[in-house]
C-alpha cells in the first residue's frame, strides 16, 4: 500500500491496514460508544452519556468528535430549541459490527470461565 493522509488533519504515514485500523477506534471508550449507539440505531447525547459508565463530559465529547471526523459516527443536529443531537453509525461505523459482535463474545466466554467456572 502506498503512503496515504489521514482521514483527519494529522499527517501521517499508513503502512499498516492494522495500525490504521487500531488508530481509528483506539482508546478506553471508542468501542463502547459505538456499542451503545450500535444497540439503539439511533442516540441521543445524553441517553449516551448515561449509557457509557463513568466517563467526562469532555472523554465522551471529544470521543464523539474523532468518531464523526473519522466517518465512524454520523451526526445529525436538529435546529429546535432545546437543541436536539442524534448520533448514528455510518456504513464504515456498522461495518465494525461483526467485529463488536465477536468482541462481546470473547468478554462474555472470558467472564464466565474466568469468573464463574469452578475450575477457578
Amino acid at each position: 500500500m502506498k503512503d496515504k493522509e489521514c482521514l483527519n488533519t494529522k499527517e501521517c504515514r499508513i503502512t499498516c491496514p492494522m495500525e490504521f485500523a487500531m488508530t481509528q477506534i483506539s482508546g478506553k471508550w471508542k468501542l463502547i460508544i459505538l456499542w451503545h449507539i450500535y444497540q439503539k440505531e439511533v442516540i441521543r447525547y445524553g441517553e449516551l452519556k448515561r449509557a457509557v459508565n463513568k466517563i467526562t463530559d469532555k472523554m465522551l465529547s471529544n470521543q464523539l468528535k474523532e468518531l464523526v471526523r473519522d466517518k465512524i459516527v454520523h451526526k445529525e443536529v436538529y435546529q429546535e430549541i432545546p437543541l436536539r443531537v442524534e448520533y448514528s453509525l455510518t456504513e464504515y461505523g456498522e461495518s465494525l459490527i461483526p467485529i463488536m459482535k465477536m468482541l462481546f463474545k470473547w468478554g462474555e466466554e472470558y467472564i464466565s470461565k474466568m469468573y464463574y467456572s469452578k475450575d477457578n
